[in-house]
């Protein structure tokens, strides 16, 4: 090989090398992007469950408080005929 094949190989190599480090940096750049994106999923969905506990518990004490109603309702003495 001579001097100037040498040269060259060394030259596309740099290239190469500089290509797959700006992608690199793209791509470390893309992932922080999308990880501060499912953390701000998460916390959306965190917020999420915790209204939907909030706005359905009431409906759980309707429905204990339906269900002792309906306990203290039913008689277990027969009716005299």
């Amino acid at each position: 090989m001579t001097d100037e094949e040498v040269e060259k190989d060394f030259e596309e190599l740099r290239e190469e090398i500089d290509d797959l480090l700006y992608e690199n940096r793209e791509l470390a750049l893309e992932n922080t992007r999308l990880q501060d994106e499912v953390d701000s999923l998460w916390a959306m969905m965190d917020e999420l469950t915790e209204s939907d506990i909030k706005n359905y518990s009431h409906l759980l004490k309707d429905v204990k408080s339906d269900i002792l109603t309906r306990t203290l309702m039913i008689t277990t003495k027969k009716a005299d005929a």
